[in-house]
């Protein structure tokens, strides 16, 4: 039996609407894209991972900072428990299939990606645009600048 695709939007909507929130959900759109194409070919680029996972195990009570951490070596797992996702048809025991480092890294030795950064980074899931575009998304650009990253892959979990 095949599973059926997880009505996301619907869900989330009656969840806010069962919370008894007055205003319906409202999902993030941006008249521009933010994202720009790479300035050269990816196997002369520097790339990084930008993940929703952590590092840590965090509560639901803590505030959801940012944090990095090296790709060399890589995390030996990550953290999501204190987010939604499908604990039935999934797992986070196989960090390669929400943090896919070893494919990176045989990318890089392939010449496929020029080299990867640093650091990778953890972006916590606020579900506030406000906070993402105005605190995150400043912060997460700035330590890629700081890294040189030419390009990024997102992984959210």
């Amino acid at each position: 039996m095949q599973a059926e695709p997880v009505p996301y939007m619907e869900r989330t909507r009656r969840y806010y609407e069962a919370q008894g929130f007055e205003a319906p959900y409202l999902w993030a759109h941006n008249q521009s894209t933010p994202f720009v194409a790479p300035a050269g070919p990816i196997s002369e680029s520097v790339l990084t991972l930008i993940t929703t996972a952590a590092l840590h195990e965090r509560e639901k009570s803590d505030r959801r900072d940012l944090m990095s951490g090296p790709l060399s070596p890589p995390p030996s797992r990550l953290f999501a428990n204190d987010l939604a996702w499908d604990r039935n048809a999934t797992h986070l025991e196989d960090l390669n299939s929400y943090f896919p480092i070893d494919r990176l890294t045989e990318l890089v030795a392939a010449g496929r990606i020029g080299r990867l950064a640093a650091r990778f980074h953890c972006v916590p899931t606020e579900y506030s645009q406000r906070r993402t575009t105005e605190l995150d998304a400043p912060e997460i650009l700035r330590r890629c600048r700081e890294d040189g990253v030419d390009a990024v892959l997102l992984v959210p979990l």
